[in-house]
């Protein structure tokens, strides 16, 4: 059998539950992120397959996290107990974020006992092994391999990485470089640089949520959202946002702040922008810890007096009374403002009680800025709500007369030009493209453009699909 080899336990087929293997030999692997089934993903799994991990972690040198999405990092406590002993490589940023959302993972899916919370994320906290952005960390040099890994800026959110791998086996002189992009942002994301794609790669294993379209520029997208407040305003209604509670909110409150800050209206400045979710709240304080990490605008709006993440116009709720007041309030008196809670694909979460109040009142409007998963309530409201239909929550059956709108170019993800520009910008870009993290349709579409770029470029590309190299 050929070395190195990549196999993967997760989101090779769908667009979450990211967990790669790179076999380095018979006994040695790296396993790239480790994350949980959501969506459409998991209808085949019962609750307990969603999370097992099935697979050998005897080989495993090191677990190297891409970022701290759930989707991502949600089977670690699973691994650990899988008997997984090794270190978890991830950058500085998302050292400090990651035990904020396994607490949170592990409040839903597993215990609520504060002894055994605190003692998994103490073990968590004896395994991780920050790393600085664009430096080489070896993992294993011996007779046999030399295995280093270096993290680069993905601009996905904060601390996101993709990551390089160059194994040289000592036995043959040879080295190979593969390179796992995790989720790649797009250019122009709030407070996030756009990533650099690396110098090289033989093998990439690239993700593909947006492999089949196109999103909007900047200056579009702002004035979408700010169309769908516009409309808010005018209807005496509420805006409900649904939003994962790290990245896409912090990046959100980014853009409102600046909406605000310009606006001469003075409904947008005495408009409410109402965060709830304490995690998020608890991701954002974080956030602000983090600000070595943000671009070169966001350092300028620091410099220029303005706080883009603690603004005045910001409320945040904090405990579950106040939320079903907060609830009660806004859908009785149909004060104008703006709400962004989690779940992002509306699968639980607050955002649910919202919706269940507001989906039926045509002042009020819901607005999607992320992906929305294939069998999520998400991409059903997303889907049936602009033509009148309905949509299950908590069983219930919600007419949706609220107006839906979709804001495509918030998303955390590249899209196809983006993930192709990524390729096709290396100095020595790779004769083997592995398609990840994406729908099958958006696979096949990506998987036809490279090609298509490959022959005009005069380049030997091959492109397989995750799928074909799919195990348990």
């Amino acid at each position: 059998m050929q070395y190195p080899r990549i196999v993967h336990h997760g989101a090779a087929k769908g667009v979450t539950g990211s967990c790669h293997r790179l076999q380095v030999s018979e006994d040695r692997a790296l396993l790239v992120d480790c994350g949980l089934f959501q969506g459409q993903d998991a209808d085949h799994l019962d609750s307990l397959a969603q999370h097992r991990v099935r697979f050998s972690v005897d080989d495993v040198l090191a677990l190297v996290v891409t970022h701290v999405h759930i989707d991502h990092i949600g089977r670690l406590p699973y691994l650990l107990a899988a008997g997984y002993r090794g270190p978890i490589l991830c950058s500085v940023p998302s050292a400090r974020l990651l035990p904020l959302v396994i607490e949170d993972a592990l409040k839903i899916g597993f215990t609520r006992d504060r002894a055994l919370i605190e003692r998994f994320l103490a073990e968590v906290a004896g395994r991780l092994v920050p790393l600085d952005y664009r430096q080489w960390h070896t993992v294993l040099d011996d007779a046999r391999h030399r295995i280093r890994v270096k993290l680069q800026r993905a601009g996905h959110i904060l601390g996101s990485a993709y990551v390089e791998v160059d194994v040289r086996d000592h036995a043959t002189g040879e080295s190979q470089r593969t390179v796992f992009s995790g989720d790649l942002g797009a250019p122009y994301a709030p407070l996030l640089p756009a990533p650099r794609p690396p110098y090289r790669a033989d093998t990439l294993v690239i993700e593909s949520t947006y492999g089949d379209r196109r999103h909007e520029d900047r200056t579009t997208r702002r004035a979408r959202l700010r169309g769908a407040i516009d409309r808010a305003l005018e209807n005496a209604g509420s805006v409900v946002i649904p939003a994962f509670s790290i990245g896409r909110t912090q990046e959100l409150l980014y853009e409102l702040e600046g909406l605000i800050h310009g606006a001469s209206d003075s409904r947008w400045r005495e408009l409410e922008i109402i965060v709830d979710s304490p995690l998020a709240a608890r991701f954002t304080r974080v956030y602000r810890e983090l600000r070595p990490w943000w671009d070169a605008e966001a350092q300028r709006r620091l410099r220029g007096g303005r706080h883009p993440l603690s603004f005045e116009n910001l409320y945040t709720v904090n405990d579950h009374a106040e939320h079903e007041q907060t609830v009660d309030y806004l859908a009785r008196t149909h004060r104008p403002a703006v709400v962004i809670a989690a779940s992002g694909m509306v699968t639980g979460g607050r955002v649910v009680n919202y919706l269940k109040r507001m989906l039926g009142d045509p002042r009020h409007a819901v607005v999607f800025i992320g992906y929305q998963g294939a069998g999520t309530p998400g991409r059903d409201i997303q889907r049936y709500g602009p033509r009148g239909g309905w949509v299950l929550l908590d069983g219930e059956r919600i007419d949706i007369r609220a107006h839906i709108e979709t804001v495509s170019g918030y998303s955390a993800h590249a899209d196809q030009q983006n993930l192709l520009d990524f390729i096709r910008r290396m100095r020595h870009p790779p004769r083997q493209v592995r398609l990840v993290h994406g729908e099958h349709d958006a696979q096949l579409a990506f998987k036809a453009r490279i090609e298509e770029w490959a022959r005009e470029a005069g380049r030997e590309v091959e492109v397989t699909l995750g799928l074909d190299h799919q195990v348990d």
